[in-house]
Parts: C-alpha cells; structure tokens; sequence
C-alpha cells in the first residue's frame, strides 16, 4: 500500500518529493480522482469544496498539475452502476481524499464499498488525504455532527494503528496545541502522530515515514 497522510496537502517541497517518490513518476504525468465527501458534512462545505478543487483555499492539492483530475462523489455512487465509475478508479494514479468529517466521510466510504476496494486499489494507487482524508485511515477519527448517520457510525477504517492529529498549533484550531494533543494521545491505545501543516506520514508497504519541513511528534501509550 501506497499512502500520504497529510494535514494539510502538499505544502512544501519535502511533501511534493514522497508523492512524486510514491507516483513513481512526475505529478505531470499523473491522472488523478478527488473525493470531497467529506467536507459536505461542514457549514458552508459546498463552497469550501469548490475552492479546495480550484486551489484558492489552502495548500496544493487538487490544482497541483495533475495531467487530469476527476471528481468522484461517494454519496451518488449508490444510485450510478458500478461500472461507470469502478474503472476510472482502478485506473487512476493518485486518489485524492479531502478534510472534513471523519465520521461522515468513513460511513459513505464503507456504503459504497470503497472501503473494501482500498486493500486491492491501493497496490497501485496512490492514496493522498488531507487531514479527515488522512485520519479516516487510521483507528481515530472526529466528527462535527453536523449530519444524520447513526451515531454508532465508525469514525475511521483503522486501516493503521496509529492515531493522526493534524492541523498542531494552527491558529484556525485552537484546542490543537502540543499540550492539548498529548493529553488527548495519553487516552488512546495506540501511538499517535501530532503532525503541523508542513508534515506528513509516508507508508510503503509496512514502513512508516515522517516528511517535515514543520513540527511533529510521536506519543506512544
């Protein structure tokens, strides 16, 4: 499995070399598909979906000069035939997975199968998250509650054991201080990785990397 876990997206030039490392290949010649579900579960999370896709919010991601990018919605899939849009994802390079709620984006990627696909799709593709798109992978996640799934919903896959805390000491999330985080990390039973908006965690296959240009840090229970 291929994956980077990023608080943010690709921020500096250290992030941008493990994904083009991942790629196996520039980001030029690279296809990509983009999952904004879990943003939808935020106020006003059309618009931040919008500007996340056309790059006028935050870090690189979307507009990062992929050769193509493609928009794939979990909450319509049921409707849409798997075969319209099954193909397209296991030929894609690069599945982007925004930030948002945790718990909103792990129900629609279960309902949908996706979740059970990402063993398999994953020998290939290279999955990219972006805070909740990062978290959901691992055995923490958040929720806002601004939805109506059933509260017993899974907040992530727990695909790693470990914890993801994003967004440290930023000044938009207040509660994300070193000292806030180790106490929440202290709760948990597996180790957790406090990652600012210059860091992120590489996997390949079972080995475990952090790429910074920020601040980070690794609490064990």
């Amino acid at each position: 499995m291929k994956l980077l876990l990023t608080s943010a997206g690709i921020s500096n030039p250290t992030i941008h070399q493990a994904l083009v490392d991942l790629l196996g290949k520039p980001v030029s010649e690279a296809n990509a598909l983009f999952i904004p579900t879990a943003i939808y579960a935020l106020p006003n999370g059309t618009d931040i979906a919008r500007r996340v896709i056309n790059g006028s919010l935050g870090d690189p991601f979307c507009e990062l000069g992929w050769k193509s990018l493609g928009v794939l919605e979990l909450t319509a899939l049921l409707s849409v035939k798997q075969e319209l849009w099954l193909p397209k994802l296991q030929e894609t390079d690069a599945l982007l997975v925004g930030g948002g709620d945790c718990q909103y984006l792990s129900y629609w990627m279960q309902q949908t199968g996706l979740a059970d696909l990402l063993p398999s799709l994953l020998r290939k593709t290279v999955y990219v998250g972006l805070s909740a798109g990062s978290m959901v992978m691992t055995r923490f996640g958040t929720t806002y509650g601004h939805h109506t799934l059933p509260a017993e919903s899974d907040k992530s896959l727990g695909l790693f054991d470990f914890a993801l805390h994003p967004h440290l000491d930023h000044e938009w999330f207040p509660k994300n201080s070193l000292s806030n985080l180790e106490k929440l990390a202290a709760t948990l039973p597996m180790p957790s990785y406090a990652i600012d908006d210059q860091t992120a965690i590489k996997v390949t296959g079972s080995t475990i990397e952090v790429v910074s240009e920020g601040n980070w840090k690794l609490f064990t229970p």
